[in-house]
């Protein structure tokens, strides 16, 4: 969910330390917040929004592993202008196209290649922690990063959810964020697990990528859960990195785990 006022929606499901990322990131964007300008200190920061050290500090690292700003020892922290070959930062609290749309300012367009209630896979039941025949939603889906064919994913969403996402008309015609939409009903991101591994992508996906069936290509698989352990996507994305390459940043502050594709 972005905000877009200057406050803090004490109601919304979205994480305080997400809502003042947004915020401040709009004003980087705008100029409000100059190329290399001081941010206000995690205090100053606290009291403006009412918010604990802790929280402030979470934001700011997040706007730090995004490169929207640079902690200088001693001095506080400072925006910066932000590097325009930077990847999809997979641990992060987004998804794709919040991480190239939001601070790359590059254009993403997403073709729904499949969308539907089905009975979920075997795998993607097991991950969701519901019976085996279980039926979930499966949205398919490729984007293209500047025009070039950089991801090919499969989301499932369980019981739960299905409704949500088949009500979404936005998400189901490539137009808004999936990611957004479930952090909006209240599936706030608690957690998830992802592997990867180098792997052919075979016929039909290399085709849709746009690269030969024997080309390495990323396969991320991903389970996400709530705070309380509800297990709410489970997704298997195919990445062209020679096109979007994978961030992974090394922080003491916690953000809360991988967000969806």
């Amino acid at each position: 969910m972005v905000i877009t006022t200057d406050e803090i929606n004490r109601t919304s499901p979205v994480p305080y330390y997400q809502q003042l990322f947004d915020v401040l990131q709009a004003r980087l964007s705008n100029g409000a917040i100059a190329i290399g300008e001081r941010l206000p200190s995690e205090n100053e920061l606290g009291a403006e929004f009412g918010l604990a050290r802790a929280t402030v500090r979470q934001a700011l690292q997040l706007l730090e592993s995004h490169g929207l700003v640079q902690r200088i020892a001693k001095r506080g922290v400072f925006a910066t202008e932000p590097a325009t070959d930077r990847g999809w930062v997979i641990q992060g609290s987004q998804g794709f196209l919040e991480n190239a749309m939001g601070h790359q300012n590059r254009s993403v367009t997403t073709d729904v290649l499949r969308a539907g209630t089905v009975p979920l896979p075997a795998a993607a039941a097991r991950s969701l922690d519901v019976p085996e025949g279980s039926m979930g939603f499966e949205l398919v889906r490729l984007r293209s990063l500047d025009g070039t064919p950089a991801l090919y994913s499969i989301n499932h969403s369980p019981p739960k959810v299905a409704p949500l996402v088949a009500a979404a008309g936005e998400v189901l015609a490539g137009t808004a964020s999936f990611s957004e939409l479930l952090a909006r009903a209240g599936f706030e991101l608690g957690g998830a697990q992802r592997t990867i591994h180098a792997v052919a992508p075979g016929r039909e996906i290399a085709k849709l990528l746009g690269v030969g069936e024997a080309t390495p290509t990323l396969r991320i698989r991903s389970v996400s859960w709530t705070p309380t352990g509800e297990r709410f996507d489970v997704y298997e994305t195919w990445v062209r990195s020679d096109v979007i390459p994978l961030e992974v940043n090394v922080s003491t502050v916690d953000l809360a785990g991988a967000a969806s594709a």
